[in-house]
Formats: C-alpha cells, sequence, structure tokens
C-alpha cells in the first residue's frame, strides 16, 4: 500500500509528508521530531499520529516515498529502542531549561510560555503529583511544556527523571506498537486520516475535561470560569 499526502492536514502536521521530507534521513529525522517535542520549545508538531505512523511503515502494511521515490522502511526494534530514548532527553533538556532560566521565560502576554502555564504547572503538580509528567506524554503541547514548567517550578530532579523515563516509554513504545499491530487491518490503512484526527481529538480531550471541570468548579462558587486557551 501506497500512501499519499492527507489533504486536510498543513505539511508539518501530516506524518507522511514529514518523513518523505527526510527521506534517507527519515529515522534520524523522526527522532529529532520527537526530541524537539518533548520539551524543547516547538510544542505544535505531529507526535502521536508519527509514532503510530512509524509502526505502520515497521509493520510493512504502509509506504512513504522520498521525493526520489524511494520507499522508506523502518525496523521495530529501531523504533522501540531509539524513540523512547529521544523522548527522554527532550524531556531532560526541557526540564533543565526551565531549571536554569526559572520563571524569566514565562510572560503573560508570551505566544507559548505564558505565566499562567507555570502558575498552573504548580497546581497540576499538586492536585495529581509527579504522575503527571506521564499523563502529560499523551496531551500535545502540554508534553512540550510539562517538562519546562516542571524545571521552572522546582521539582525534585530524581522524581522528575523517573516519571519522565516512565511517560516517555509507555508513550514511545505503546503508540508505535499500536500503529504495527492495528495498521495490519486493511480498514485502518484505508481511513488513516480520520484515525489522525481522533487521535489529536483524543489527545486534547483531557484540556477540556479539565475545563470543564474548572467551570463547574466555578459556577458552584459563584464566579466567572477563565476561558479556555489551549495554545
Amino acid at each position: 500500500m501506497t500512501t499519499t499526502h492527507l489533504a486536510l492536514m498543513p505539511d508539518f502536521l501530516d506524518p507522511m509528508t514529514l518523513l518523505g521530507y527526510f527521506g534517507t534521513w527519515a529515522l534520524v529525522g523522526l527522532l529529532v521530531v520527537i526530541f524537539v517535542e518533548s520539551g524543547v520549545l516547538f510544542p505544535i508538531l505531529p507526535g502521536d499520529s508519527l509514532l503510530f505512523v512509524a509502526g505502520m511503515l515497521a509493520a510493512g502494511t504502509a509506504a512513504v516515498a522520498d521525493e526520489g521515490g524511494e520507499t522508506i522502511n523502518f525496523q521495530l526494534w529501531q523504533l522501540l529502542v531509539f524513540i523512547p530514548i529521544a523522548a527522554i532527553l527532550g524531556g531532560q533538556v526541557g526540564y533543565w531549561i526551565g531549571r536554569n532560566l526559572g520563571t524569566a521565560m514565562f510572560k503573560p502576554d508570551a505566544r507559548f510560555l505564558k505565566q499562567k502555564y507555570l502558575d498552573e504547572a504548580h497546581l497540576f503538580f499538586e492536585t495529581r503529583g509527579p504522575f503527571a509528567i506521564v499523563i502529560a506524554r499523551f496531551v500535545p503541547i502540554v508534553r512540550t511544556l510539562a517538562p519546562l514548567t516542571a524545571g521552572a517550578a522546582r521539582m525534585s530532579y530524581p522524581v522528575f527523571a523517573l516519571y519522565n523515563i516512565l511517560g516517555a516509554v509507555v508513550w514511545g513504545i505503546g503508540l508505535t506498537l499500536l500503529g504495527y499491530t492495528l495498521g495490519q487491518f486493511e480498514i485502518i490503512q484505508k481511513l488513516l486520516e480520520p484515525i489522525f484526527i481522533a487521535i489529536v481529538l483524543a489527545s486534547v480531550a483531557p484540556m477540556f475535561i479539565e475545563y470543564y471541570k474548572r467551570r463547574r468548579a466555578a459556577k458552584r462558587a459563584g464566579i466567572a470560569a477563565p476561558p479556555i486557551d489551549p495554545a
């Protein structure tokens, strides 16, 4: 099966197109994207769907060609070893960026590193504990900002490192194996774009659930609920 560009997605969010751009360096490009999205200040990347597609490519149930027409292939063992490593390292770098630069990066009017993210991170970690680092892996944007806010909030490094490793392994291996396994069904191959959209919706659902909880709490307290701002 040869998979083409997904029309409803911009190129940098389309995992097929993105891997095609990387060509013979597809594995390196994949790992760089995972590393960057795991904590290095660029949160808008297709991490979840990219892992799913990588698993399908390893299973041989999807095909992506580079600009020269050569088919890109992955070995499953490479993905299961190197993806978690790239995710762990990205999180570690994000933590130390936040730790060393502290709150100076967070501004009230910043595009991504808003002061409110830091304030909410304190509450997020207090209410959910360090396991929040694992949960954040499965939420776009949040998985990039979580290590930064954890570092800026001075979370204990050994605790962060433990949960960062756990989250990276569960996320990286889990979604890759999901693509590897489900990609063998023909119906999955035919419905790739709706599946990618479903993955995105499922990933951002926790943000809307959290907003709904805060809105209900605000109504009970008799105050206006804060507006949702997933960006």
